[in-house]
């Protein structure tokens, strides 16, 4: 899905607001795919940080990650807050890991959103509920665990027979291996999920993504 155009020069080093979260982490490992300068501003969630007017200025919503690029539209700097609105972007901005082709892009985008919807809110409620919530509710455990398991299950149906979720490798695959990085946590067994298991490990084997995943940890 790189298209043959010529990249794109980035002089001035863009401005990453990051924690390392699975959100964060999709940014992070996009930066690190596209080998751009960037400076890392560490946004301390557990302390509140992002509440801060400062941070609120360029994420009106309170939440990492965030960006801003001295180089945008125009030559004017943008800031860009929502994980996978950064993705997109930056995949357009680049032209990589983002297809030209319409057919292509729509897929591409199909799975991001699937992501952003689903696998993502609904492996952090199971989180939450099994690790954080001062009280275990069976009910909201069991409710998110199925449906965890769910997502687990559609994301494998699409591997199947692929390298990767649409095909060739893009910003579907860096918004949900971020996620898929604390199967863990969200009680999965990736081996019930034999094609997610491999791309997973796929995904680990590419330089960009362990220090990507690695930022901040």
């Amino acid at each position: 899905m790189n298209t043959s155009s010529p990249p794109v020069a980035q002089t001035k080093p863009i401005e990453l607001y990051y924690w390392n979260t699975p959100n964060g982490r999709k940014v992070s490992i996009m930066l690190e795919e596209l080998e751009l300068p960037y400076n890392t501003h560490m946004i301390d969630i557990n302390k509140d940080e992002q509440f801060a007017p400062d941070f609120l200025k360029i994420s009106p919503n309170n939440r990492i990650p965030a960006i801003v690029d001295p180089e945008g539209p125009g030559g004017e700097p943008i800031s860009v807050f929502e994980s996978g609105a950064i993705l997109k972007y930056l995949g357009e901005k680049f032209k990589r890991f983002y297809p030209k082709d319409w057919r292509q892009r729509v897929q591409v985008d199909e799975w991001l959103f699937w992501q952003m919807g689903g696998f993502g809110p609904m492996l952090g409620q199971m989180h939450h509920f099994s690790a954080f919530a001062p009280e275990k509710i069976p009910y909201a455990i069991k409710r998110y665990g199925d449906e965890s398991k769910r997502l687990y299950g559609v994301l494998d149906r699409q591997l199947a027979g692929k390298e990767y979720i649409c095909g060739e490798y893009s910003i579907a695959d860096m918004a949900c291996v971020g996620w898929a990085n604390s199967y863990e946590r969200q009680r999965i067994d990736l081996n019930e999920f034999p094609n997610v298991k491999n791309w997973y490990e796929r995904l680990l084997a590419r330089p960009a993504v362990s220090r990507g995943l690695a930022l901040g940890a």
